[in-house]
C-alpha cells in the first residue's frame, strides 16, 4: 500500500489516471443515485431521469476534473470559459452516447436498466477521459490566453 501511495505522489501520469478513476467513480455514483431516485422514488420516465442524472454528474465532474485530476491552472475569464464550454460540448457528445446506449440496451436488447446503466457508464468514463485529457484540460488552452 505504501508503494502505491508513493507511486501516486511521484508519478504524475499515474496520479492523474488514479485520480480520474476515483473521481470518475464518484461521478458515476452521483449519476446512478440521481437516476434511480428520479426513476424509482419520484417515478419520472427514463429520459427525464437520465437527463437529470447527467446534468448533476457533469457539474460534479467539471469541478473535480479541473481542480484535482488535471490540475488546470487557468486564470482569467477567457480561459475558464474556454474550458467550461469545451467541457460542456464534449459532455453533450458523451450524453448522446449515454442516451443512445441506454435506449439501445433497454428498448432494443431488453436489458435491465441497472445493467444497461452500468455498461453505459463504463463506456462514458473512458470516452470522457479521452475528451478531457486531450481536448479540454490541455496546457495549450492556458498558454493560448497568456499571449
Amino acid at each position: 500500500m505504501k508503494q502505491l501511495i508513493r507511486k501516486v505522489r511521484e508519478d504524475e501520469k499515474f496520479r492523474e489516471i488514479i485520480s480520474y478513476l476515483f473521481f470518475g467513480g464518484m461521478t458515476t455514483v452521483v449519476n446512478f443515485v440521481v437516476f434511480f431516485l428520479a426513476r424509482n422514488l419520484i417515478g419520472w420516465n427514463l429520459v427525464v431521469s437520465n437527463t437529470l442524472s447527467w446534468i448533476l454528474s457533469v457539474l460534479f465532474a467539471f469541478a473535480t476534473n479541473k481542480k484535482w485530476v488535471f490540475k488546470s491552472k487557468t486564470t482569467g475569464i477567457k480561459p475558464l470559459l474556454s474550458e467550461l464550454s469545451k467541457f460542456f460540448f464534449y459532455r453533450i457528445v458523451s450524453f448522446g452516447i449515454d442516451m443512445g446506449c441506454m435506449l439501445l440496451f433497454v428498448d432494443v436488447f431488453k436489458m435491465g436498466e441497472f445493467l444497461a446503466k452500468l455498461i453505459t457508464q463504463i463506456i462514458i468514463v473512458i470516452a470522457n477521459y479521452v475528451f478531457s485529457k486531450f481536448l479540454i484540460f490541455t496546457k495549450k488552452t492556458s498558454d493560448f490566453y497568456k499571449e
